[in-house]
């Protein structure tokens, strides 16, 4: 028996040139309509009477080219918040997200907390939170408080986010169909090792793109732990613009944090893409 290859008809071919076509066509017109409008805006902001001045204060490149080392030293200290805050936050979130959705009424006083906590986590500013953690915190003395600036803003960052993350990872685990949990319970597994093997994992993949969105923002935010003192990108960005009566360095700093959020970005956007290509069977 030998094997065929198989080779398009006339008319598919047809099919797929005038897709081709089509395709090509519009992204000649998505490409003409961009250019054009940023060239009308570009257009308009640069020929606007106030340029110049805007020009200097904000676009200086030799201010730019000198304090660019000291906000690449700051945004050293944003990435390490953002890793060390991220960490504790999927703890954190994992945890009160477990309480909320244990079917156990011996954890009522804890379900309570949780509620509580995912409430005012998410009702409260994150400056407000950053300014209560870092000035609060120390002025009780209590044992075992951090004294460090770090990991002051490390807990306030954890404290806002973590009701956030929280309530993403207990919509997803709402979400998984009540049928795998009756499968992992028909397989012989406690209510522990079917939510561990069974369901936190489905859970977990539906709730990727807005985690990593949320994490994304987390990166942003980090910003505003400067109004406690820690010198990260932000603040070196203030102490340099104070210093010599210039915003470029508010600019530098802006597209840093502009280059850190893409990758977040199209990170969601490629998560949301493939989860959908995968309930549709494209994938």
């Amino acid at each position: 028996m030998t094997e065929t290859s198989w080779t398009p008809s006339a008319r598919q071919r047809e099919r797929d040139t005038f897709r081709r076509r089509q395709s090509s066509r519009r992204t000649a017109v998505a490409l003409g309509s961009t250019v054009l409008v940023l060239g009308l805006l570009a257009y308009v902001v640069l020929s606007s009477p106030g340029w110049p001045r805007v020009r200097d204060a904000y676009f200086d490149w030799s201010e730019a080219k000198s304090v660019l080392p000291l906000v690449l030293r700051g945004f050293e200290v944003n990435v390490r918040l953002f890793l060390a805050a991220e960490v504790t936050i999927l703890i954190v979130a994992l945890l009160v997200a477990f309480v909320r959705v244990l079917p156990f009424a011996g954890l009522a006083p804890l379900k309570v907390l949780a509620v509580v906590y995912t409430d005012v986590s998410r009702g409260t500013p994150t400056l407000l939170v950053v300014y209560l953690v870092g000035f609060g915190l120390p002025a009780l003395r209590l044992q075992g408080v951090p004294s460090s600036l770090f990991w002051l803003a490390v807990t306030a960052l954890t404290f806002s986010y973590g009701g956030y993350v929280a309530e993403v990872l207990r919509a997803g685990i709402i979400s998984v169909h009540p049928s795998q949990w009756a499968s992992g319970r028909s397989l012989g597994l406690s209510y522990t090792q079917t939510m561990r093997s069974v369901v936190l994992p489905q859970a977990l993949r539906r709730v990727l793109p807005p985690l990593v969105n949320d994490f994304a923002s987390l990166q942003k935010d980090t910003a505003l732990v400067s109004v406690i003192g820690v010198v990260e990108a932000l603040r070196q960005a203030q102490i340099r613009s104070a210093r010599d009566f210039n915003f470029t360095p508010y600019v530098v700093a802006a597209v840093g944090f502009i280059l850190l959020t893409i990758p977040f970005a199209r990170l969601t956007d490629w998560l949301s893409l493939r989860m959908t290509r995968r309930d549709q069977g494209a994938a």
